[in-house]
């Protein structure tokens, strides 16, 4: 696995873990990390990120995220990679990953 910061090491470790053991059979951390990158590209796409190309730190612009067109992105992104990584699994990370940044504060609840 690529070099992370310890957050980024929770988040994907938590991600990895809320995933049913069948949906991550064909699933690793690395391929969860390579999606939660993707889903950064699609919000600075949509300028609801900016990063610091220096630093790398990511700075949140509040707003909306349409989560189909981020899985369509993230999906599209990924074919073209040549990852075998499908919309199932996509949708299972966006969720995890919405449900780790409620519980550590950082997404208000809906």
């Amino acid at each position: 696995m690529s070099m992370m910061d310890p957050e980024e090491y929770e988040m994907v470790d938590y991600i990895f873990r809320s995933i049913p053991a069948e949906d991550r059979q064909d699933l690793s951390r690395d391929d969860i990390l390579y999606v939660l990158d993707l889903m950064d590209d699609y919000l600075e796409t949509q300028g609801l990120v900016h990063i610091d190309e220096r630093s790398g730190e990511a700075d949140y612009v509040e707003g909306e995220v349409d989560e189909t067109e981020q899985l369509n992105y993230v999906l599209a992104a990924a074919k073209k990679d040549g990852r075998a990584i499908s919309s199932v699994h996509i949708q299972l990370i966006q969720d995890a990953e919405l449900q780790f940044g409620i519980e550590k504060g950082y997404y208000e609840e809906n």
